[in-house]
């Protein structure tokens, strides 16, 4: 039996999109890194994720439509499955010889920010600001683990649309970068009365992204930078549970309305085990035994930038900022107030800590 020209021809044009819209997003994602290196973005901390969401939702909302139209299932796959590849490989940067150098205190302070955060987040998202519930959750998650790559690893797993996303990183860039200034101004004007040890576990374990963590840390000094890094890396670690027990309330969620539609309590639908966040845990593990040479290690994971990059601007450009503006006030307004509790919880949190673990 053979194939219809006619479909194979279709199947080949499709194919050929693919790889062209993907190489497209390739080609986008290399200028937008190369923006991000110049000395007055990089100085504010921003990351090349922001600039890449921020230009792909630009050139999405303006340009489009002199892009193939074919070229969209490369775009689509770049934001979805290289995704996924790309946050299970942000495991190689995270040890767990380095999670034990800040020890219980580091851990609980990791733990206690990131449990609180997210069910205050989604609450508050929820009940209060009337938010749907996947974008509550993304806001929660941004605010409470890594910034924009735990928006993307929850937005994976929620299967959420682009603007969804896309509102929960601009509350991450907003007030993770106020926080670049803010922390060390409170720190120098004497609001922030903790010990070295304290301000890592401060900074670590309240800022949003990596490089505002290193970047506010910085003003105050090397070892409460160093301790500041160690409890951030150990916040993003808690993704992997988090994203498991997302799966199975989800699971659950899917179950119970099922049951609800049919008037059944069981349903057939299986736990959604994520395995992007398997294999992040796999590669923290590598990472931990030293399998890698350095040098090795270093190039995968300016890799795994490029691929991050190449994921968010990817979902910029499927982003509609008309969507986004119907969520924007109420979405940033939840932000605001865990940004507040961030500050005043992350504080009470870590004075407790250092109590209990004096």
């Amino acid at each position: 039996m053979s194939h219809s020209p006619t479909l194979s021809h279709s199947s080949s044009i499709t194919s050929h999109g693919q790889l062209n819209g993907i190489l497209f997003v390739a080609l986008f994602a290399a200028a937008v890194i190369r923006l991000a290196a110049l000395p007055a973005i990089a100085g504010l901390g921003v990351s090349p994720l922001i600039v890449g969401i921020v230009g792909g939702a630009l050139y999405g909302n303006t340009l489009r439509a002199g892009m193939p139209a074919h070229w969209a299932a490369g775009v689509n796959f770049s934001a979805r499955k290289l995704l996924r590849i790309a946050v299970a490989f942000f495991g190689l940067r995270v040890s767990l010889q380095e999670i034990a150098q800040v020890g219980l205190p580091g851990l609980t302070e990791s733990v206690l920010i990131v449990v609180s955060t997210l069910v205050l987040g989604t609450w508050l998202g929820m009940k209060l600001m009337k938010l749907d519930r996947d974008t509550a959750i993304l806001n929660a998650a941004g605010s409470a683990i890594c910034g924009a790559a735990a928006v993307l690893a929850f937005e994976s797993t929620l299967q959420s649309k682009p603007e969804k996303s896309a509102v929960a990183v601009g509350s991450v860039v907003l007030f993770g970068t106020l926080s670049m200034f803010l922390y060390p101004l409170m720190y120098r004007a004497g609001w922030i009365h903790l010990d070295t040890l304290g301000v890592g576990l401060f900074f670590g374990g309240t800022i949003h992204e990596v490089a505002q963590v290193v970047g506010a840390a910085s003003n105050v000094g090397a070892e409460a930078t160093h301790i500041a890094t160690i409890v951030k890396m150990t916040r993003v670690m808690l993704l992997v549970p988090v994203l498991l027990l997302l799966g199975v309330w989800l699971a659950r969620s899917a179950r119970r309305d099922a049951g609800g539609a049919s008037g059944q309590t069981h349903g057939s639908r299986k736990i959604a085990v994520p395995w992007f966040a398997l294999g992040f845990l796999a590669c923290v593990l590598v990472n931990s035994l030293h399998v890698l040479p350095a040098l090795a290690t270093q190039a995968v994971n300016a890799l795994d930038t490029f691929a991050l990059t190449m994921a968010m601007t990817a979902l910029g450009i499927e982003t509609h900022i008309s969507q986004v503006r119907k969520a924007g006030p109420r979405a940033l307004a939840t932000g605001f107030i865990l940004y507040v509790w961030l500050i005043a919880g992350g504080l009470a949190i870590t004075w407790g800590v250092q109590h209990v673990f004096a």
